[in-house]
Parts: C-alpha cells; structure tokens; sequence
C-alpha cells in the first residue's frame, strides 16, 4: 500500500499512477526535477512568466477570456456613421474658421473687443508695448480657442480622435512594462506566503521566478500545495521545507512531469481558462462580448457541455484538444483529474501527455481497464455494468429495462466472488449468463461448502428464471459476447495478471486516456463508453476531496446517452464533476432523452453545418427573449423651390442618401434568440453558437463564436 492507500498498480484495485509517500500536494521527498524542464511551445519563459503574472485579469461576465480583458458597456453606445462623422467635423471646422473670419475683419462688430479693452489700461495704447502686444494676441488665441472648442464639440472631434486617432491604434496595455510592483501587490513574490511569516520560502520562488526557473505550472502547483496548508491538509514546516529544499520544483505531481510535451492552445492558468476562439462582432452578440476572447474552465466545465456538428465542423481540434489541454495541466498543477475516452487514432494529445493510456483491443497496450470499476460490492458492479451492457436498450419488453438486468447480474457475481475471490472474466461471465450447466454447477458446490446458504438462493433465483420467456439474462449474454472477442483476450482480466485501471483513482490527479477501437467494434466500443461513463458517475460522487476537479471527456458520445446517465450528470456538479461530450447530431440520442439531456446540461454548443430538425432542439432550450422591433417608414422629400434643393443635395453629399422623412414605430415582442433556420444556414463555417452556465448559476446567452478567433 502507497501513503495514499491504495494498491500498486499491478494490483487488483491499481491507480497505476506511482506516487510517492504523502499527500499529492505535500509529498515527503520530491523526485529529481532538472532544474529548467522542457518547456512546451506556447507557455511562458523567463520574463514572459512575469510579464504574464503580472497582467490584469479583471472580473468579467462568464466565459470571457480574462487575460487582459477590458471590459465593455452592457449596451453599445449610439454610433455616428462614419462618413456623416467625418463630414461634420469638416463643416464644423469650416463654420469655425467663418466665425473667426467675420470676427477678425470686423463684419460682426468690435463688441468682441470690449473686454479686451477694458483690462488694457490707457497708457500702454500709444505706443505700443511689448505688454500690450502680448495680452492683444493672447485674448485673440483665447477667443479663437473658445471657438474652436465650441465648434469641436458641435463637429465630435473627440469621437474622431478615439476612433481613427492613437488611441485606435493602441494595442491592450502589456503588464510589466514599467517597474515591478511592491512586495505586497505583486503575485511574483507571493504575497500570502509573505503574511504568513514564511518570508523564506517566498524569496526563493521569487528569485525563481526572476531567474526564469519558474513555469506557470510551477506557480500553479504550489499555489495548491498552500491552500492545503491554509485548509489544515498539510503543515507550514513541512511546505516550508519543501519549498526551501527544491524551490520551484516543489510540490510536484506524482509523475514528476511540470509541463506537456506541447501545447497548441492559449492556457491561463492563473483563472484557469482556456482560450476556443472569440465573440464575432455580430449584432446577435451582446454589446459586451462582441469582440471578446471566450474561454473555458472548470467553473464553467462543472456544468457539463454538450458539442453538436457535423463530422469536420471542429469538434476534436477546436474543442476537445484545447479541453484536454487545460485539464491535463489542470491534473500537472494537483487541480484536477481528467479521463479522456476516443476512437483510437483521434488527436487527443500526445501520449507522453497522459499518466495512463489503455489501448483496447491493441495487444501492446500497458493498462487494462477494470471492468467493475474497482469495486468490491457485487451490488454496485452489477448497477455498473448493467447500464454499461443494456442501458441503451429503451423498450423494456427487450430487455431494456436496468433493475431487471442489475438483479441478474447480482445473483450471478455475489456467488461467484464468494467462491472465488474475485468477479468473473469476460468469458466466464458469458458461460453463467447463457446458463452453462458446468459452471453453475461449480458455483453451486462451492457455495454449499462454503456455508454460503442466502448466495445459494440468489443462484437458484437464477436458475429458476432462465426458463422463463423473457428472462434478460440472453440479452445480456449477447452483449457481454461483444467484448468475447480475440481482440480482446487479454484485456478485462480478473485473475490478477494485468494492470488494470480503476476509475477509483480519480482522488489523486491522473491523467487517463481510454482508446476505443471503433474499427470493426464499434457496438463494443459504444458500450465500453458507457461502462466509462457509468464508473466515473459513480466513483466521483463518494469522492472525500471534491476540491479536486474531475472531468470526463467523450469524444464520441453517439449510443452513449441513457436515462440513467441524464440523471447522473445531473448529480455532477454537486460532486465537483463534469463531462464533456461530443455528438454528430442529436438524432444519435433516443428521442425522449434529448430533452432532458440539453436541459441536464449547462454548456451547450451547436457547431456550423447542424440540420434544422437538431435546430429546433436547441432552439427551444434556449428560448426567447423580449425584443424591441422597429418598424421604419422613410418618404422622401421632394424640394420645390432652387433653395430647398440645394440643401437637399448638400444633405445627400454629406450623409450619402436622399433626405426623407422617417416614421419609427417601436414594439416589444417575443423572439427566439437562435431560430432553427439561422442556427442551420446562418452559422459561418469555423463558427458555432454556444451558450454557457456556471456553477454559481451565472449565465451567458447564446453567443456567436469564431471558433479561430
């Protein structure tokens, strides 16, 4: 047993992540880190790491990439066309200079003169001095400048100057550019460890950070490792010491790992997030999106997302990988545990990113899965793999319903591991549930030497209820018959002799990747998603730390979508949970789940090329909004007399279009936010439309995304 209790990897029961004695924050004794370890392309080095942590990253509305951000006003401002702006300040300017004209040649009068004289005092008229001269010129700039002013304001030449002048051309303010902050305000010199008393060890991770030993992993990782010590977890000796003895290095997570192999996505690890694209600058978009960075984290990912497209629309590259991305540096940091499942060949990363990788159905895979989750309770390996072998069969008159199957597999694994110490392989499993005389007949003897009178019972049950018609226990023998395949000979073992990988090691941060072969086994595939899916729901939810973030990614969720998994994604985000999954089209769901399942889930993402009748189910999940429609009437004026149409062309000259007389009616009304029609053929190509939910419960409307932005 490890100092985490549980059994090594080759064991029954393995997390086959080798840790070392201690907490995963707090371990006693570091392994040997180089001192600068492979940096991924893509995360920050030297003054870059600094330059990083020190920029803002104001509060902002949910999903909104906070690197950086400037946050907007709720509602946009009313803006002057451009050429009816320009042309404004070129005619105010020429009123300006008429003014200043007439005023200076005396056409309007000397009136503007009179306290000019009346501050001059009589002697300095004749002659002149250099006095007087100077406080002329001075009143005429002063009268000039107040006309100019005035003329400003009527031409908006401030609006011009913000919009086309340097402050248009001004990029976002880079942090760090001037000189570092004080001790206490700036994140590089750890300024909780500072008020704790633990000066020490905040001066050397600061000069590990100025020396350019320090990765925003890093940072992130013992940022963990202190909030164990302030939540009692672990003692401020014991993190002192650590960070003392291997300064950034400290604290490292079980694989010893401090980044990935590579990066492609842009990662904030100071909130988080991670960047998929930006809001387009579309008049469907909220004002204070339009242009903004959107992003992902677990606050938004505890919520569970649903992606829907078509094959090619971006779900894997665009969506899925940044995810595992971030989750896998989520898991480096000790802040989360991630469980990717794919078809075999799909671009999920490198393997090097990963702790464990089971290849099914590839003879040269290190890991095997376990197929009852690691459990010991025949109960609860039967309510697992039920759901995993029948709960997409929905018509219960063919054996779809789960409580009639988990009770045939309870009586048929309760005996067996009472006789054997351990639950029945693949093919044992089979030959019990076709009712195989030799074996039931084993168990049978078995259970009566062993005194094991109510176990005996529940096999006769059995027994007695193969005969029946429409006993399931055929049903479930023709799906376990799936996974009794060549292919899979080596995989599933129960006798010991494997290393199979248990979903009850998702209270430590492992990083998993499950390869399906969907090549020639798809139908086993499916149902391997499912016993996956079925595992994490239940494991996560007895979890001691839920401060650890545990996600599951699907990146095909097609056969994978049952009644109990709806209901159990609904317990998700209690449990400190959430799942990522991918479909097609929702057509891939029975038709009575799909409902519930977008209603289940908090984060919902319909990419381009989706069909109408996917459409509509979105569109009525995200509902309508009130409105403001504005009916426009325009008549044009006619000029009849030389005067009235020269004004009329000044006027087309200046705004570009016939002067009319405009009627507007406005009314409230009742409108879908995204209509099936415009989800469908209005969505650009590289775009999706995709609405987020917090934890906290804070929402973002269905925004238009530039998935490349």
């Amino acid at each position: 047993m490890d100092g985490d209790g549980t059994r090594d990897a080759r064991g029954t029961h393995a997390n086959p992540v080798p840790r070392p004695a201690g907490p995963p924050e707090m371990p006693a004794e570091a392994p040997t880190v180089p001192p600068r370890p492979t940096r991924a392309p893509g995360s920050p080095d030297g003054s870059a790491f600094l330059t990083w942590l020190r920029t803002p990253r104001p509060q902002a509305l949910p999903g909104v990439w906070r690197f950086g951000h400037r946050p907007r006003p709720e509602e946009e401002p009313e803006r002057v066309p451009g050429r009816q702006l320009l042309s404004g300040a070129v005619i105010a300017f020429l009123v300006g200079w008429l003014v200043w004209s007439l005023l200076w040649n005396g056409y309007l009068g000397g009136w503007w003169l009179l306290p000019l004289y009346a501050m001059i005092p009589d002697s300095w008229a004749e002659p002149h001095s250099f006095a007087s001269v100077v406080v002329v010129y001075a009143y005429y700039v002063l009268v000039a400048g107040i006309i100019m002013v005035a003329v400003g304001r009527l031409g908006r030449w401030g609006e011009i100057w913000r919009r086309y002048g340097p402050p248009a051309w001004r990029g976002a303010a880079t942090a760090g550019a001037g000189p570092a902050p004080a001790p206490e305000e700036d994140p590089a010199a750890w300024p909780a460890l500072r008020a704790a008393g633990a000066h020490d060890a905040a001066e050397r991770l600061a000069a590990e950070a100025r020396s350019g030993l320090m990765r925003d992993v890093d940072h992130a990782r013992i940022a963990r490792a202190w909030q164990g010590v302030q939540r009692g977890r672990h003692s401020l000796a014991t993190f002192t010491g650590a960070v003392l003895s291997h300064g950034a290095a400290a604290c490292p997570h079980p694989s010893g790992a401090r980044d990935l192999p590579v990066r492609r996505a842009r990662h904030d690890l100071v909130t988080g997030q991670v960047r998929i694209g930006a809001a387009a600058d579309d008049a469907r978009n909220p004002y204070a999106y339009r242009g903004a960075g959107l992003a992902l984290g677990p606050d938004l990912l505890g919520t569970s997302l649903l992606a829907v497209g078509p094959a090619g629309s971006g779900k894997t590259g665009s969506l899925v990988r940044p995810l595992t991305e971030s989750l896998c540096l989520h898991a480096l940091a000790g802040r989360a545990t991630v469980v990717v499942v794919g078809a075999a060949g799909a671009d999920l990363g490198p393997a090097d990113a990963y702790d464990v990788v089971v290849r099914i159905g590839h003879p040269d895979s290190v890991y095997d899965l376990d197929l009852y989750g690691g459990t010991t309770d025949p109960d609860e390996a039967a309510v697992v793999l039920a759901e995993a072998l029948v709960g997409d069969l929905t018509d219960q008159h063919q054996g779809g319903d789960t409580r009639r199957s988990t009770t045939v597999l309870a009586q048929l694994l309760g005996p067996f591991r009472a006789v054997h110490g351990r639950f029945p392989g693949v093919p044992e499993l089979r030959q019990l549930l076709e009712g195989a005389p030799g074996p039931l007949a084993e168990l049978r003897e078995g259970l009566r030497a062993a005194g094991q009178d109510s176990l005996l019972r529940e096999l006769d049950a059995r027994e007695r209820q193969m005969d029946r018609p429409g006993d399931v226990g055929g049903v479930l023998a023709d799906r376990v018959a799936l996974l009794d395949r060549p292919a899979f000979a080596p995989f599933f073992d129960t006798s010991g002799q494997s290393r199979p990988f248990s979903l009850k090691a998702l209270d430590h941060p492992v990083r998993v990747r499950v390869d399906l072969p969907q090549r020639g086994h798809a139908d086993a595939s499916r149902m391997l998603a499912r016993l996956v899916l079925a595992q994490f729901t239940a494991s996560v939810s007895v979890r001691e730390d839920r401060s650890l973030f545990a996600c599951l990614v699907l990146d095909d969720a097609s056969g994978v979508v049952t009644p109990e998994a709806v209901r159990a994604v609904q317990r998700l985000r209690s449990a400190g949970a959430g799942v990522v999954l991918t479909l097609r089209t929702l057509d891939d769901v029975p038709r009575p789940l799909r409902g519930p399942l977008l209603g289940a889930i908090g984060c919902r993402m319909a990419l381009s090329g989706l069909t109408p009748w996917d459409g509509q189910d979105f569109a009525e999940v995200w509902g309508k909004e009130w409105t403001e429609a504005r009916d426009v009437t325009d008549r044009q004026i006619i000029a009849e007399t030389p005067a009235g149409k020269a004004v009329h062309m000044l006027r087309r000259v200046i705004t570009g279009k016939a002067p009319t007389a405009r009627a507007v009616t406005v009314r409230q009304v009742e409108r879908e936010r995204w209509s099936a029609s415009e989800l469908a053929h209005a969505v650009p190509a590289g775009h999706a439309v995709l609405s987020l939910t917090s934890v906290k419960g804070e929402h973002a409307p269905p925004l238009l995304v530039d998935l490349h932005g």
